[in-house]
């Protein structure tokens, strides 16, 4: 049977998986009024196919924090005095894009919205590029010493060559899955043009997957302590890609839409294979690694917790369920759009 400790591990991986399986696409679509958009009707188009969601989907990233919180105080205080300064810049990419939704129809001006305009994208590309790097910094191992603080510097530990990689990796599934989603939220030509460049996208994507897991088994241990699960999560990981282009050539959105959320899931979900047990990863010594159980929160604790999170699991799985139901329509500029 599992434990609290690893049950909750378990949760907090889920959380963080659906944060960026479902804002992913908010992302690529944020992103994407800058590529596929030819004017202000189209951005507005693009920007209402996310309406309705956008906001809900980053809640995923608030409840995966104070999971954390809650049952990792530890990994919660190591990684986000860690990540001080880039976890800012989120947050403030994350309030810039929401205001830029609000207020970029508020003024009838195309300056004024081009502004706002350039503040949805930043929004959108920053937080996708920082998160990405700082997950593939934690993989990477970090300077945590014996008292659990982190003392790393910004170029170098945190910021190299690799970290970038995983940062740009992550960006791009983003772009191309909210590519698709905005083929399964618009009608031509717009649609076309959205399924357009996410082919065109395919083979960039591709190499910078490759690239990055290559690069990963390198230079960090993760093959080497989960060598069979983690093999197994990249073929499914390469034939989940495959099968993305595939279905695009077909035109069968919904399923390309499938493969590129099961991308990201899978490049996601073998981070957290490949650290378990371990959250956080000790580059001066392996001893000073975060744990599963140095890092947790008291068993009472933790069962409480379980308490409160499956008893209110399925109301919010049913709500976010119904709400993607009621809003499953595509959007065209024939309807009445609010942003």
């Amino acid at each position: 049977m599992l434990s609290l400790n690893e049950l909750w591990f378990i949760l907090v991986a889920v959380l963080f998986i659906g944060f960026f399986f479902l804002e992913g696409f908010d992302f690529g679509v944020g992103m994407s009024t800058q590529f596929i958009a030819k004017n202000d009707n189209d951005r507005r188009v693009l920007i209402n196919s996310i309406g309705p969601f956008w906001d809900a989907n980053e809640v995923w990233l608030i409840t995966a924090g104070g999971a954390m919180f809650a049952a990792f105080p530890h990994w919660y205080a190591t990684m986000f005095s860690g990540f001080y300064t880039a976890l800012v810049f989120v947050l403030l990419a994350l309030i810039v894009r929401a205001v830029g939704f609000e207020f970029r129809n508020k003024v009838d001006s195309s300056s004024w919205r081009a502004i706002w305009d350039s503040c949805i994208f930043i929004g959108s590309l920053l937080p996708p590029l920082l998160l990405g790097v700082a997950f593939t910094a934690i993989i990477r191992g970090l300077p945590i010493g014996q008292d659990m603080e982190m003392r790393a510097s910004l170029f170098g530990d945190i910021i190299n060559g690799y970290t970038l990689l995983g940062g740009v990796t992550i960006t791009v599934q983003c772009l191309v899955h909210g590519l698709m989603f905005a083929s399964l939220r618009t009608i031509n030509p717009l649609q076309d043009r959205a399924r357009s460049l996410a082919k065109k996208l395919l083979v960039p994507l591709g190499v910078l997957v490759i690239a990055f897991g290559v690069w990963s088994v390198y230079e960090t241990d993760l093959f080497s302590q989960h060598g069979v699960p983690m093999t197994i999560v990249s073929i499914l990981a390469v034939a989940a890609y495959l099968l993305s282009g595939f279905f695009m050539y077909r035109k069968k959105d919904g399923r390309a839409f499938a493969m590129t959320g099961a991308v990201i899931v899978l490049t996601v979900a073998g981070m957290f294979i490949g650290l378990f047990p371990r959250v956080m990863i000790s580059s001066i010594d392996n001893a000073f690694s975060l744990t599963i159980h140095n890092a947790a929160s008291n068993p009472y604790t933790l069962k409480v917790l379980s308490i409160i999170a499956l008893s209110l699991l399925p109301f919010v799985l049913a709500y976010s369920i119904w709400s993607y139901y009621i809003f499953r329509k595509r959007i065209h500029e024939d309807h009445h759009l609010e942003y």
